[in-house]
């Protein structure tokens, strides 16, 4: 098998047709490794912290998954269709400055993201080689920045690796979970507590969701002709199927263990197993959650290049350009990692819920955009010329996204007056701006699709 360790030559710039290859199944390794991790087992436990009992957290898991995974695959369709990274294509609904206010809160979703999988890649790392954690952090850190660095190709081979030791250690840790504990007696408890029970739901649902600035950059290079439909499965079916089983195992174990798993994350896990497996378990866990951290600064170090271009147009970066992107992406999701990581389950709710309140109205708009309003038509010149079709500023887009936002205010948990507790955010979050952008624009004429 060709590794892919020659370094991408490709940044933000559209793909040739020449240089396009593969097929979708590779994106149900890939994301299936993304979200069988142990993220995903944390977001998992949070339906249980939030004060859900284990059953409905479950219920709650696998329901917001279905649903959050329906959008999350609807982008990834765009990359084979456009051959470029998915907040380029913001430009089309945004203008090419107008997008940079989503484009920044994405960067702040990959900082996030990124340094969270540093926190809990750096516990496995310190517990392996009984080295300081916050030196094992940055190396977790340096090393997935090396894989960002060499680019697409190596990404999707590690994918189908991380998808086998995921699928291996999964398996075991939950029979051991289930052989060693009463988990019929912790699902006998079947009261359901609505606003928890849409709580829950809305984390789960948030989890697929700010996944869709990621997708299109792992499927550009699939060729043109690639099948819609079959984009969306393999995608579906990965993240929907990895991310339900990795987060009941999250759910129940914290329901199982309670204040020993909160905050030793890593240590409760690998405990389950016998003191022999300890090793082996710890890098089974560091390899889970490199795939999604190498995914969080490639699709980073792109969305800074795209932010920063707006003011001086381009339609690639130099291999200098890209390498300093990438090792600066990296070392300050490092660093915030080594900063933030004493509160680091607390942290991460708050960071959910920001993501939620802002990224489901871009969601929104693009998904409309691309397959209501211009139905996969571009102009893909015009996306890196500030004078081109798309123009600076898309007012209409910009309103959708603000009043977007601001619908989900009344509804949120930390203040929603019609069912206290609960949030309903998110699905106003889709559905207003969505609706309200398509009014706006469906009357207008699509571009004329430029050269690619």
């Amino acid at each position: 098998m060709h590794w892919g360790w020659r370094m991408e030559r490709r940044s933000i710039e559209p793909v040739p047709a020449g240089e396009r290859h593969g097929h979708p199944r590779s994106l149900f390794t890939l994301w299936f490794a993304a979200n069988m991790q142990i993220t995903s087992a944390v977001t998992g436990a949070v339906t249980v912290v939030s004060g859900l009992s284990p059953l409905w957290g479950l219920v709650a898991i696998v329901l917001g998954n279905v649903i959050g995974s329906v959008p999350m695959a609807l982008h990834a369709a765009q990359g084979p269709k456009l051959g470029i990274p998915q907040m380029i294509q913001s430009r089309a609904q945004f203008g090419v400055y107008g997008a940079v206010f989503p484009l920044i809160l994405v960067v702040l979703m990959y900082l996030g993201y990124n340094a969270s999988g540093d926190v809990l890649g750096g516990q496995a790392v310190a517990q392996i080689t009984g080295l300081p954690i916050d030196l094992t952090i940055l190396v977790y850190a340096a090393l997935s920045a090396l894989i960002a660095l060499v680019g697409y190709r190596l990404i999707h081979r590690f994918g189908w690796i991380a998808s086998a030791v995921s699928v291996i250690t999964f398996v075991y840790l939950s029979f051991r979970l289930f052989t060693g504990h009463d988990i019929g007696a912790l699902l006998a408890e079947s009261t359901l507590d609505w606003p928890k029970f849409l709580l829950a739901l809305s984390i789960v649902v948030s989890w697929q969701l700010t996944f869709g600035p990621y997708v299109a950059d792992t499927s550009r290079y699939l060729p043109e002709s690639t099948s819609t439909r079959a984009t969306f499965w393999w995608t579906y079916g990965g993240t929907a199927l990895g991310a339900a089983w990795a987060m009941s195992f999250g759910a129940l174990a914290y329901a199982v263990a309670g204040k020993a798993f909160k905050g030793h994350e890593v240590a409760y896990i690998v405990g389950l197993g016998p003191a022999a497996l300890l090793i082996p378990l710890l890098l089974a866990i560091a390899i889970g959650k490199f795939t999604v951290n190498v995914l969080n600064i490639y699709g980073g170090y792109m969305t800074v290049a795209t932010t920063i271009t707006a003011a001086r147009p381009t339609r690639e970066l130099s291999t200098v350009a890209r390498t300093v992107c990438i090792v600066a992406f990296a070392a300050v999701g490092g660093i915030v990692a080594v900063l933030g990581r004493g509160e680091f389950l607390g942290n991460f709710l708050l960071f959910l819920h920001f993501l939620l309140y802002f990224l489901t109205p871009w969601s929104a708009i693009n998904l409309v955009d691309f397959y209501l309003v211009r139905k996969a038509d571009y102009d893909l010149a015009a996306m890196y010329d500030p004078n081109g079709h798309y123009g600076r500023w898309s007012v209409p887009a910009l309103v959708a996204y603000v009043l977007g936002i601001a619908v989900q205010l009344p509804f949120a948990e930390f203040t929603g007056p019609l069912i206290p507790g609960a949030d309903l955010s998110w699905l106003l979050g889709l559905a207003v701006p969505g609706l309200l952008y398509w009014l706006l624009l469906r009357n207008r004429p699509r571009a004329v699709p430029g050269p690619r």
